[in-house]
């Protein structure tokens, strides 16, 4: 029997999607940066199937790539003659625990419906991004991303509290737990969370929910520089007790592009050289937090830190004002030729590091263009470049992340690295560590089947 024989013997002819045809929807990435033709595709339905999946894998030593929603940005799930796990059948949330206020979910649940789920109960999943209405647990959880509210709620390591995982001999892993402590060995779900697919496959996992807003307060600012946007921030962190749920950085460059592809959506002012968006939230019933944003930003007008200000007055608006931020991924990939990336800077080194990245991009490529737009209140800057010849791509994204890496930065901050960041793992991550990581793989994936040729060098 082939290899595809004994899939359909495990999952059942209909899950097993072989040929040109039925496998074209996962030979390609949403970026169209990467396309590959998968030897097949496996469905499973359950922990138990994947874990025969990859018993039969590992047997036969075949390539195995996990997919989830396939939204990613830096060729994770390329998988040229490899089989393909689709985790999007595993889609039942198992546990719902208003009490404890935890969900228990499979990999192929989708995050919208996670965060519709908790609002259901008054409650709320934090983590939200571009791509909600089609990333899925497994893929959120594999590339450890991030999002508009990690400024309050961090990453999404920060809401895990455990996970099941199946391991290439098809062991199953069972860290399900509602614990907020345990202190008992090696923090292996924090290791599995952002290894991309390469350790072991993550089936199912645990997540804490955060009280529902009962209110919020939207606003659109233009300012003159980052380091008065920055002061800003920690005002209004203080003067509301921490409550800055985004805090995101769209410059004036982008907000030409915007209005150029969308205008729908163009800046309702015209656009300073620093566009902020920023919302806080409430849990307090009968509180105001428009008022409180509101007597803020007047003494912020009133100093001269800030030039123009418009508050949401409704949800609409407010919608609206999100919209303009979460169309960043449509109006960058509008050309064939980019390079995009996403660094992280300490807080106090982002205006130095745009400014330095103005000057060495002008030097690689003089008629290159930038396009800048930031989680800034976690110092993440989505960097994108359009250079004028492909064969500059390569030195201008060593600079991007070289530079980030001078200032105490990193050059993945939500991303994961995939295939794109390779080179930069090998240019900049402490050899140590490399080694280390190297180690891990070897003793997880001793065959080395399990997403091969993503993360390390």
């Amino acid at each position: 029997m082939t290899i595809i024989d004994r899939l359909r013997d495990i999952l059942g002819d209909a899950h097993v999607l072989t040929g040109a045809e039925d496998t074209a929807a996962f030979g390609k990435e949403w970026t169209g940066h990467y396309h590959w033709t998968p030897l097949a595709v496996a469905r499973p339905g359950s922990t138990a199937e994947v874990a025969e999946v990859l018993k039969l894998a590992n047997e036969t030593g075949t390539p195995v790539v996990p997919v989830g929603g396939n939204t990613g940005l830096n060729g994770g799930t390329f998988a040229e003659g490899a089989l393909m796990l689709s985790l999007a059948r595993l889609n039942r949330v198992r546990e719902f625990n208003s009490e404890a206020r935890t969900v228990t979910a499979e990999a192929g649940v989708i995050l919208q419906t996670l965060r519709e789920l908790a609002a259901e109960h008054d409650l709320m999943f934090p983590l939200t991004f571009g791509a909600q209405g089609s990333a899925m647990v497994g893929g959120f959880l594999s590339t450890n991303a991030g999002g508009s509210n990690v400024v309050r709620y961090g990453v999404t390591r920060a809401l895990c509290l455990g996970v099941e995982a199946v391991l290439v001999d098809g062991r199953v892993l069972n860290l399900l737990t509602g614990l907020h402590k345990d202190n008992t060995g090696y923090d292996l779900r924090d290791l599995l969370i952002g290894s991309e697919g390469t350790l072991a496959v993550i089936t199912a996992a645990v997540f804490r929910l955060a009280p529902a807003a009962t209110g919020h307060a939207t606003a659109l600012l233009g300012m003159r520089d980052l380091p008065g946007a920055l002061r800003l921030l920690h005002k209004v962190q203080a003067g509301t007790g921490g409550a800055v749920e985004a805090f995101e950085f769209m410059p004036r460059t982008y907000m030409e592009r915007l209005a150029h592809y969308r205008p729908d959506l163009a800046c309702p002012f015209p656009p300073e050289p620093v566009n902020i968006m920023l919302e806080i939230a409430t849990t307090i019933p009968g509180d105001d937090p428009g008022a409180r944003l509101e007597a803020l930003l007047g003494e912020a007008l009133e100093a001269g830190e800030v030039t123009e200000a418009i508050l949401a007055t409704s949800e609409a608006q407010r919608r609206k004002l999100w919209e303009m931020r979460e169309a960043a991924a449509e109006i960058t990939f509008t050309e064939p030729l980019l390079v995009d990336t996403d660094v992280a800077l300490p807080l106090d080194r982002l205006d130095e590091y745009l400014a330095t990245m103005h000057r060495r991009l002008a030097e690689i490529d003089p008629g290159a263009r930038e396009l800048v737009i930031a989680h800034l209140g976690d110092g993440n800057i989505h960097y994108t470049a359009y250079p004028t010849d492909e064969a500059l791509s390569a030195p201008i994204r060593a600079a991007i992340a070289e530079e980030a890496v001078k200032l105490g930065g990193t050059f993945s901050a939500e991303h994961g690295v995939g295939i794109s960041k390779r080179p930069t793992m090998a240019a900049h991550k402490d050899p140590v560590a490399l080694a280390v990581m190297k180690t891990i793989k070897a003793a997880l994936d001793p065959k080395g089947i399990l997403n091969p040729g993503k993360v390390l060098p």
